[in-house]
């Protein structure tokens, strides 16, 4: 069973269809009593820094998915908002991140040296920076759907999975232990979204 927490903020019900596409048992979620028995979590995510972290305060999710993720080590999927309100900070917002990792959120910058429009939106691939069981099924070639002004900095790179070039290249997906994190949408990837969902799904339960 796959809980996506639901804290009215997010693609949720493309998420749990694309889940369901694949085989995945599935729920939707902000009870807490569901949240604890859960063996995998998917944090989704749109829109400001700030508005997320207060959604999840509002569900008083924030002490619970500390404690699945950071006591029991339940592995979590973040995606896009969801993966930046794992990280310390954001340049969007004054609230503090679940600061799970060594991550911050800065905005794109656009120069003479790299012009670019802000946000990033559309199609661009990834490239793997270290092999990892949620990337088993993503071909090399695999391209995903992006839309973001923000992008992650880690500051400890063993934590960075890909990078993808957008004006310069930037962080994005992370992994450090159970947590995971992505800055596309995988629900809006067809195929390729299909497989890394896939492949975080059959990831094993081992600590």
């Amino acid at each position: 069973m796959v809980i996506v927490i639901d804290y009215d903020i997010g693609n949720v019900g493309s998420i749990v269809n694309m889940l369901k596409r694949i085989g995945s048992k599935v729920v939707a979620t902000s009870d807490h009593d569901i949240i604890n028995n859960a063996k995998k979590i998917i944090l989704p995510g749109v829109g400001s820094f700030d508005n997320g972290m207060r959604k999840l305060n509002e569900h008083g999710l924030t002490q619970i998915l500390n404690q699945k993720v950071i006591i029991e080590k339940t592995k979590i999927l973040g995606i896009c908002l969801g993966a930046q309100l794992m990280a310390k900070k954001s340049d969007e917002g004054n609230l503090d991140g679940l600061g799970w990792l060594d991550i911050e959120n800065v905005r794109f910058k656009s120069n003479q040296e790299s012009a670019i429009r802000i946000p990033h939106m559309g199609w661009n691939y990834i490239e793997k920076k270290k092999s990892s069981n949620i990337l088993k099924y993503v071909d090399d070639n695999a391209r995903f759907y992006f839309v973001h002004s923000y992008h992650f900095i880690c500051h400890n790179s063993t934590h960075i999975l890909t990078e993808t070039k957008y004006g310069n290249k930037f962080v994005s997906a992370f992994e450090h232990e159970n947590i995971y994190g992505v800055q596309f949408h995988p629900e809006k990837s067809h195929s390729f979204g299909m497989s890394l969902l896939k492949s975080f799904i059959e990831l094993d339960n081992e600590k």
